[in-house]
């Protein structure tokens, strides 16, 4: 199944080489954060209009101007709303939008094709290009990735999202430019030390933490869902009768095997194995993490019946060994860098551009 039009090239630039190290032949960014950050920034290019186009003259509105200037290079108010019109009916969607929204969305998409246009100079300027045979790779990964047997099966689903297999294939070039691009001014830079990476697992110890486990026995006393009112009162004293002889100290798997409704429970004493969290009833689960090892629960009530609760055993959960998740941290760290060192980037490069953005009131 594929995505909207403007993204679904783009998940598949992402699997195909934001994988660790990439394609062997595509330089990749390792990461997908920093990219996400920019993913309005890596769209088909922009297409230029005539600066002074307007409506026919009974209407009177313009609806064609330049928006900005960007490094020499123009947008225009037709390429801000043909950018902002699937956001607009995205929000729509959601709740009704007044005026003041509505321009609000109108200037977020100035932003994003001042961004887009500043990576695709950079790109010119870089001479950064992209094989046919890299496109060919991709275009495979597309189909691979959405379970395509075969081309006419791509041509068919990109169809119906608007595009040729030509278009599709224009746009995918330029999301590899641009993927480069960033691969190049990013991933190249940022180096994660091995210090660091034992300070990060020492900082997050709980998320490297292995569960705790748990051993206990249990008896049962089950509750028909038509029971009447005294058949319930009747079992509910019988299971308080047991769970005083429990609490007594008697042999608990032996009140088990006397007393539970468990039909494995005179086998095995009411033993429920070892297990974890959210592997048990959550109203089990709830008074088992709470209890000490040889503490008997009080009666838990469940929609089956009642239940009395002994915990055999707690084992205490151990770390997982530095070396064993030393890829993850890397990842992680990595991740948190490349965003950085991106945003920065972009942000650099925009300060260092000519950028003039007119003044549309009322068309914006």
């Amino acid at each position: 199944m594929l995505m909207n039009q403007s993204s679904f090239g783009f998940l598949i630039v992402c699997l195909s080489l934001l994988l660790a190290g990439g394609c062997s032949h595509t330089t990749a960014v390792a990461t997908k954060e920093p990219l996400e950050s920019a993913q309005q920034a890596v769209q088909p290019k922009v297409v230029r209009h005539d600066a002074t186009a307007a409506t026919p003259a009974s209407s009177g509105k313009v609806i064609n101007a330049i928006a900005a200037i960007v490094n020499g290079e123009i947008i225009t108010l037709y390429e801000v709303d043909r950018e902002s019109q699937p956001l607009i009916r995205e929000a729509e969607k959601k709740s009704a939008l007044d005026e003041a929204a509505r321009s609000q969305i109108r200037h977020t998409a100035l932003e994003h094709l001042i961004d887009k246009l500043l990576l695709d100079q950079k790109i010119k300027e870089m001479n950064i290009k992209v094989t046919a045979e890299e496109i060919t790779q991709a275009i495979d990964d597309v189909k691979r990735q959405n379970n395509m047997a075969s081309q006419e099966a791509l041509v068919s689903a990109l169809a119906g999202q608007g595009l040729t297999f030509e278009q599709y294939r224009a746009q995918l070039q330029e999301q590899l430019e641009k993927l480069k691009l960033v691969s190049m001014e990013v991933r190249a830079k940022i180096q994660v030390g091995e210090t660091e990476m034992r300070e990060y697992y020492e900082k997050n110890r709980a998320q490297y933490a292995i569960e705790d486990t748990f051993r206990a026995r249990h008896i049962y006393f089950r509750i028909n869902e038509k029971a009447a009112p005294e058949d319930i009162k009747r079992t509910m004293t019988t299971a308080l009768m047991v769970l005083d002889e429990a609490k007594s100290g008697k042999d608990f798997a032996e009140l088990a095997r006397s007393y539970s409704e468990d039909p494995a429970a005179r086998k095995d004493g009411g033993d429920l194995g070892t297990f974890k969290k959210g592997e048990m009833m959550p109203e089990l689960e709830t008074a088992i993490v709470g209890m000490k090892p040889g503490e008997v629960s009080e009666l838990i009530y469940t929609p089956s019946g009642f239940h009395i609760i002994k915990l055999e055993e707690r084992i205490t959960g151990k770390m997982k060994p530095f070396e064993s998740v030393k890829a993850e941290i890397e990842e992680a760290i990595y991740r948190k860098k490349s965003e950085e060192r991106f945003n920065q980037w972009a942000k650099d490069l925009r300060a260092k551009a000519s950028i003039e953005i007119k003044d549309l009131s009322g068309l914006l």
